[in-house]
């Protein structure tokens, strides 16, 4: 009997312990906790783009605000105000680049708002397609005149803030359709004119309007895809 009591004793203990051990076991396994939802992200606004419609058709210019956000603001100023409505560009080099935006069809300069910031330290090249803001000699003079480079033109890019050559041109946007509209453009024939004593369209090449249009816009015309403006210009 002392047998049989000793045996069941221990059997007890053991089946006393399972419940403790299931117990540790559990608390050991870590239970897997729903992931927390993802906070929502905001789709980034897209680019405003402008239409630029000439007498030699219609370029679709895409703007870069996170890059050149004063240049921007400044350019939309002149366009949503109508500012460039009849003006031209008056001065056409073909390997280069073509320049508007401050003179009407009969070269007469336009009253400007003041000059801006330049902001040519942004990290944009003026690579072929791309406007950048037209300025004197002084680097930090641009008003209403822009330029789209014709070539890729690095050496107006920003260097440094030494003097006004190494200072650069800011670029603030790109051409994204028409660029057979600028190539046409950068072809006419050129002269001295008014004040001017080259590089002049010898035929104006007029700024008909400019306004925005939709991020997906596509000229009617169905085109696919500077040293700016000197001292005394």
């Amino acid at each position: 009997m002392t047998v049989i009591y000793r045996r069941l004793a221990r059997l007890i203990a053991v089946t006393a312990l399972l419940p403790i051990a299931a117990i540790a076991q559990e608390a050991a396994t870590p239970v897997a906790k729903p992931a927390a939802d993802a906070a929502p992200t905001e789709a980034a606004a897209p680019a405003t783009r402008v239409a630029i419609t000439t007498n030699m058709g219609r370029m679709i210019v895409e703007l870069d605000a996170a890059k050149a956000p004063g240049s921007v603001a400044n350019f939309l100023q002149y366009v949503d105000s109508g500012f460039y409505d009849g003006t031209v560009f008056h001065r056409v080099i073909n390997n280069f680049m073509i320049q508007g935006g401050g003179f009407t069809a009969d070269l007469q300069r336009k009253p400007t708002k003041a000059p801006i910031p330049n902001e040519a330290n942004n990290g944009l090249s003026n690579l072929r397609g791309t406007i950048a803001m037209a300025r004197t000699s002084d680097p930090n003079s641009a008003t209403s005149q822009f330029f789209i480079n014709t070539v890729d033109n690095p050496r107006l890019d920003f260097v440094s803030e030494q003097n006004a050559y190494t200072w650069g041109y800011a670029v603030f946007g790109k051409v994204v359709e028409g660029m057979d509209v600028v190539d046409a453009i950068r072809a006419v024939e050129t002269g001295a004119q008014g004040p001017f004593q080259k590089d002049v369209p010898k035929q104006a090449v007029i700024i008909e309007h400019i306004q925005r249009v939709a991020a997906d816009a596509v000229p009617a015309s169905g085109a696919e895809s500077a040293a700016a403006e000197t001292a005394g210009d």
